[in-house]
């Protein structure tokens, strides 16, 4: 296992298979790729996780844009499967109740679905598109194949915010994790208008949920808090992300990106961190190069917040 300068172990890859997306969040960030060109090929992604399983990484994620726009998802999973204990996928659902089947005969393990709300009209003005019905349904199909599905909603002040306890009450109804997000920028933002209009600090909320849960427990990445709380659709599992200025959030980062352009990346919200992987892999680099680049990325890794 490989440790940074910091002494945080790296045990998790965060994938994003592809800059594209079938829909259009205003407020998505793309995982913070600044570049798009070629993609990597599924052969160079199972290459590129081999390497990462030598060096202590167990699990991967998959991301996008959407990672199923990509017509190779399935072969991918397959590829990357043998090398990791947890694989799984953060999607918009959107296509789950038709690749859910597949996927899952492939390998995934489980999924996150991003579902801001439950409200058609609010879920087109968010991601510009009329599916709400076949992210729904893609939903179910999920709760079917995997466990845990994890919803990821992302609470922004006067849209969604007052949908919190509606989706607490889904999330138990449907036996499924609720995520509730606060929207992340980095320092240069934190004065822009977008982050002023829709910053919806979770702490009070974090703190109110301490006060109801019937049991809370700790996740070992981030050290953040999930919370079990009694609805009339029985216990809920709510897990708070809250990244803006925690210190905590990153001092127990165990994870590293790899960009859709094959450049490995130490934290979303750097903009100085890329460390190209793809190409000495298409000139032929052998493992022992590959792993020293694996090494040198891991070695810039630092607390964004700190």
């Amino acid at each position: 296992m490989l440790m940074d300068r910091f002494g945080r172990p790296v045990t998790n890859l965060r994938i994003s298979l592809t800059h594209e997306c079938n829909l259009n969040c205003f407020y998505c960030h793309r995982e913070g790729q600044t570049l798009n060109f070629q993609e990597m090929s599924p052969e160079e992604i199972e290459r590129i996780v081999k390497i990462a399983s030598k060096l202590g990484v167990k699990k991967v994620k998959l991301t996008g844009g959407e990672p199923t726009v990509r017509e190779d998802i399935v072969e991918i999973v397959r590829r990357i499967r043998p090398y990791v204990v947890d694989l799984s996928m953060t999607t918009n659902g959107t296509t789950m109740n038709v690749l859910g089947e597949a996927l899952k005969d492939a390998g995934l393990d489980r999924v996150n679905i991003s579902l801001d709300t439950l409200d058609r009209n609010k879920y087109k003005e968010i991601t510009g598109f009329d599916v709400l019905p076949q992210v729904i349904k893609g939903i179910k199909k999920a709760v079917k194949l995997f466990s845990p599905v994890k919803l990821n909603m992302v609470v922004m002040k006067g849209l969604n915010d007052d949908e919190i306890w509606d989706m607490v009450n889904y999330a138990a109804q449907n036996n499924a994790v609720l995520q509730l997000i606060e929207i992340e920028v980095p320092r240069e933002m934190e004065n822009s208008w977008f982050f002023k209009k829709y910053f919806y600090p979770l702490k009070p909320l974090e703190e109110e949920f301490q006060k109801i849960a019937i049991e809370t427990k700790e996740r070992r990445m981030h050290r953040r808090k999930k919370y079990f709380i009694p609805t009339k659709y029985g216990t809920a599992e709510v897990e708070i992300v809250r990244s803006m200025h925690n210190t905590v959030f990153c001092a127990n980062c165990t994870r590293i990106r790899l960009t859709s352009t094959g450049h490995l990346k130490t934290c979303l919200l750097r903009k100085d961190d890329l460390v190209d992987i793809v190409t000495p892999i298409r000139e032929g680099a052998s493992d022992e190069e590959l792993i020293e680049i694996f090494k040198k990325a891991i070695l810039m890794r630092e607390p964004y917040w700190k």
